[in-house]
């Protein structure tokens, strides 16, 4: 009888064991975050481009607009970003003589180009896409190398002050998927074929290293008819 008994105390012992490592699976896979998926060829719907033509920095009456056609997983792009844009940004956006206008073309090769672009449009509809934008091209966490970087883009959102539930739910959704494929067909209509290239008073100029501060000051000159500071 005695043996029994111990034999139906373990017999429990397991039971619960097995229970409550089971539930910890469970909790586990109904709390974890799933990996993002952003289709490469939605619908593009009237929404997806109706008032909206980009990502704009700086004033709208400066009197030279640029255009910049990039892929958040281009090495060259994030040179650009981390190298040329702070300085740029500093002396002519900040200053009101230029004015930037920035458009997604995700490259096929790059697997992270797309979720990346859609986390920084999520951080744009809460007043945070510049922001977003330059904290995805510090490449912090080396996310480009990870097979799920979907943890690193939510770490930036948190970091930059987004709210996590309602970035969490904009990046399940998809719905800048859109204007995410918008902008890459803009760019090939007007004849991009590579990251970073740069729409400039009607003329392209591919390659990072063709824009730089140096050259944009020149054109402003050229443009007042006089040097300038």
């Amino acid at each position: 009888m005695a043996a029994g008994s111990g034999g139906l105390n373990r017999f429990y012992l397991m039971l619960g064991v097995a229970l409550v490592g089971g539930g910890g699976v469970m909790a586990y896979v109904l709390t974890r975050k799933q990996a993002v998926s952003i289709p490469a060829n939605p619908v593009i719907q009237v929404s997806d481009t109706s008032g909206f033509s980009g990502y704009y920095l700086g004033s709208d009456s400066a009197p030279l607009t640029v255009t910049e056609y990039a892929d958040y997983e281009c090495p060259a792009c994030q040179q650009w970003a981390v190298v040329q844009f702070p300085t740029i940004r500093e002396r002519l956006i900040a200053t009101g003589r230029v004015r930037w206008r920035y458009r997604d073309f995700p490259l096929d090769m790059h697997r992270h180009a797309r979720v990346a672009a859609h986390a920084a449009a999520c951080a744009g509809e809460q007043g945070k896409y510049w922001e977003m934008n330059e904290a995805i091209y510090s490449w912090g966490g080396d996310w480009p190398t990870k097979r799920d970087a979907t943890g690193v883009f939510r770490g930036f959102a948190q970091r930059i002050g987004i709210d996590a539930t309602a970035y969490d739910a904009c990046m399940a959704s998809g719905r800048f998927a859109g204007r995410i494929a918008a902008g890459r067909n803009e760019a090939v209509a007007t004849g991009v074929g590579s990251t970073p290239t740069f729409l400039i008073m009607g003329r392209l100029y591919p390659g990072g290293g063709s824009v730089h501060y140096d050259m944009l000051k020149a054109m402003l000159d050229s443009i007042a008819g006089q040097p300038s500071k």
